[in-house]
């Protein structure tokens, strides 16, 4: 225990797995590890399942690769969602013009019951509203948490952990070198917000060149302050409703608070600036209004973990397949600068590209895997493998690896992966 705490540190329990984070990648963690056998506890800050899915976005992207005939290229527990989305008529498909590739969008707020029933029903405890401050080490091996919380500080112990907090928060504090946070030239933040009231019939005939045109020239007018001339106004699976990513906070290190706080304003102020421009301007918005803020400003980028691979642009530019692949990926490097546009560097003639198991596996610290956007890979790679489809697929695979770790007690880069490939195939992964 770490003697710097004059407060009192409430243990609670113990768990073959402990995930921290309840995105994307951890809830699929966390029911994948469930299913595999494991007792399984997943911590979540706020008080809903869902991460950037259902704070921030409303769409799932890299499902599918891009172009006339979409392949879809992630499955198993990821459909799980997918599927009771549809059966509760609160998804549908959409063609994203910037990457040429089909999208599923949804109602967000479905989607938080989703991700809680899923978890639930697999026997994952839920321990909601703490933030994780610390971790719990014997020599290089990580045995716990510490959080906060309410009623003040709590530690839980488990066998393995996976990271799934966007952060790297617990290897970071475990001493697994990282990068990304304290280096700089992270990618932008954005707050997203949804239109409602939006003659969609209209607003979905202006094309995005067209809209982007007219951003830059309200800009050169001195009408309106719009730091992004790109960014999108997307029809959704609602009648009426636009949501839309086009705000641009540059800058930040998201692991400062004092930044973070200024960030937070800041793109709330966009955000009433970019809907100003589009019921005044473009056709369609008329008789539109602001129907909601994303509960934080979008986070892209922040720490990433040093493991056993470093995935680099030049594995996603080349399409290259790894002997220890445990995901897919088709979905273009997406570089949100901080220059008024976005890059983009499609994958080579449209194909695919592995993630492999040891970009999960931290360096240093034993006892310990990663899931989503913290996974090891520098900073073009990560401007792709960020996206959700692809956070979930990490998340089964660290569940399943994390699951038989505690189970037999591995270091989680000792479980053959072998067996973690067949096991998530069975489920329905395509790799």
């Amino acid at each position: 225990m770490p003697e710097t705490y004059t407060a009192p540190v409430t243990r609670l329990w113990d768990s073959d797995v402990l995930v921290v984070g309840g995105g994307p990648a951890g809830v699929i963690a966390a029911v994948a590890a469930a299913r595999s056998g494991a007792s399984v506890t997943l911590i979540e800050r706020y008080g809903f399942l869902g991460g950037n899915s259902t704070q921030i976005l409303d769409r799932f992207c890299g499902f599918f690769t891009p172009g006339p005939d979409p392949q879809k290229i992630v499955g198993g527990l990821p459909d799980e969602v997918i599927d009771a989305l549809f059966r509760l008529h609160a998804a549908d498909y959409h063609m994203c013009p910037y990457s040429d590739a089909q999208l599923i969008t949804y109602n967000p707020d479905v989607l938080k019951v989703i991700w809680e029933r899923l978890a639930l029903d697999a026997g994952v405890r839920l321990l909601g509203h703490v933030q994780v401050i610390d971790v719990l080490r014997e020599g290089d091996r990580v045995t716990g948490v510490i959080g906060a919380g309410k009623s003040g500080l709590i530690s839980l112990g488990a066998a393995v952990i996976v990271d799934a907090s966007g952060d790297a928060d617990v290897a970071f504090r475990a001493g697994v070198p990282c990068e990304g946070a304290e280096t700089g030239g992270l990618q932008a933040l954005t707050t997203t917000f949804r239109l409602i009231n939006v003659d969609t019939d209209r607003a979905g005939q202006v094309a995005p060149g067209t809209l982007h045109a007219m951003m830059v020239e309200a800009n050169a007018r001195g009408d309106y302050d719009l730091p992004r001339h790109q960014g999108s106004a997307s029809l959704t699976c609602m009648p009426g409703v636009v949501a839309t990513n086009m705000t641009k906070v540059t800058d930040i290190d998201v692991t400062d608070p004092c930044q973070m706080t200024g960030a937070e304003i800041e793109g709330r102020q966009q955000a009433m600036e970019y809907a100003r421009f589009l019921i005044e301007q473009v056709p369609g918005y008329e008789r539109a209004e602001l129907g909601g803020l994303s509960t934080q400003i979008g986070i892209r980028e922040s720490r990433r973990i040093r493991g056993q691979y470093r995935l680099t642009r030049d594995d996603i530019v080349a399409g290259r397949v790894f002997e220890d692949a445990i995901a897919r990926c088709a979905w273009p490097i997406e570089d949100h600068h901080a220059r008024p546009d976005t890059r983009w560097e499609r994958v080579a003639q449209g194909g695919t590209f592995d993630i492999p198991y040891r970009c999960l596996v931290p360096q240093a610290v034993e006892g310990l895997l990663v899931a989503g956007r913290c996974l090891s890979g520098d900073h073009d790679a990560h401007a792709s493998v960020r996206v959700m489809a692809q956070c979930m697929a990490m998340g089964q695979a660290a569940g399943v690896g994390a699951a038989w770790a505690a189970q037999r007690g591995l270091s989680p880069g000792d479980v053959p992966v072998w067996e973690i490939q067949d096991q998530i195939r069975a489920w329905g992964a395509l790799i």
